[in-house]
Parts: structure tokens; sequence; C-alpha cells
């Protein structure tokens, strides 16, 4: 898992990087890599964002991301396989990857 903070959804992610990394550990007991906060849609999306949403535009009229807490799974050779919509579980993901990934 890697995580870029947004700031585009409801301004919850006000603070700094840091402030965003102490937050998320202490509150979520994350261990992944957190990068520095980045804009997913519009004119200033990320380059990351742009391609991710190309590659997987989400069920609706407009591949924007609707919320934090969207999730892509990209195969070891860079391969976009799935979007998963913000209330997907990690353990829901978990229980689709032999499908994915066949």
């Amino acid at each position: 898992m890697l995580g870029f903070p947004c700031n585009q959804f409801g301004e919850q992610e006000p603070g700094s990087d840091a402030e965003i990394k102490q937050f998320v550990t202490e509150s979520f007991d994350i261990d992944f890599p957190m990068f520095s906060k980045i804009e997913v849609n519009g004119d200033g999306a990320a380059e990351l964002y742009q391609w991710l949403r190309s590659e997987q535009p989400g069920a609706g009229e407009t591949s924007d991301i609707a919320w934090n807490f969207t999730k892509f799974l990209v195969s070891g050779d860079g391969e976009v396989l799935a979007r998963f919509e913000p209330m997907t579980s990690p353990e829901e993901i978990a229980a689709q990857l032999p499908d994915l990934l066949a």
C-alpha cells in the first residue's frame, strides 16, 4: 500500500505532510509509505492519478476520484487491475485478489 494525502475532499487534509503522517500513524496504525499531499482531480491532478483514472475510470459519468480512500490495485508490472471505492475495505479487496490476479 501507498498513501497519497489530498485536501480536495472537504478540506480533510489541511495539515503539513508531517502532520498528516503523524495523524494517520497514531489514529490508524498505518505502516505503509505516505507521500506528499497531491491533487487527484482537475487541472492540477498529479500525473500518477491522471494515469490511474485513465486506466480505471470507474463506473460514474466521470473518472474523477469521488472521495478520499479510493484505492487502485496495480500489478508488479504496472498494470492497473482494479479501482475500489472509498468504503471498500482491505479485507474485501483481499477476497477479490485471486480473481483479479488470475
